[in-house]
């Protein structure tokens, strides 16, 4: 049996690992929009709201992140990454389903932004997700109860 996957608080330790976990999920997708994929601009997306850093766990291993601030009016989802050999078997949907759960309780909307092309869009349109604007790089989306 799988071990289950659990979140923890991000620490200090864990910045080698999302370095890594940014290069391999986000670089394609920030090229294709004309965005730095420098490791000095992962890096500042990294720990920009790192107090809201959670890393999705399957047992010991880390294998993602899910970075959200809890506003009173609102939670923004700031990144959502998984492995890509661990993509494409429900853990994004499973650790998303349990925060819009968590919103759903709290009676708050859940907001994100998407680069277009970025394939997890359509995983965010499946779990209720709607686009409230775009730009030339982006949509943003949000999520109500």
């Amino acid at each position: 049996m799988k071990p289950a996957i659990h979140l923890r608080a991000a620490s200090q330790e864990d910045l080698p690992f999302l370095l890594t976990l940014r290069r391999l999920t986000m670089t394609e997708h920030l090229q294709r929009v004309g965005a730095p994929t420098d490791d000095d601009a992962h890096d500042q997306r990294i720990r920009a709201n790192f107090d809201d850093a959670m890393i999705v766990c399957e047992g010991a291993d880390a294998i993602g992140l899910l970075k959200v601030t809890r506003a009173a009016s609102e939670w923004h989802v700031h990144q959502i990454q998984i492995l890509p050999a661990r993509q494409g078997q429900g853990i994004g949907k499973a650790v998303l389903h349990a925060l819009l759960t968590d919103a759903a309780h709290a009676r708050v909307p859940v907001s994100l932004s998407v680069l277009h092309g970025n394939p997890a869009r359509r995983l965010y349109e499946r779990l209720g997700f709607r686009v409230a604007s775009e730009t030339d790089t982006s949509a943003s989306m949000v999520w109500h109860a």
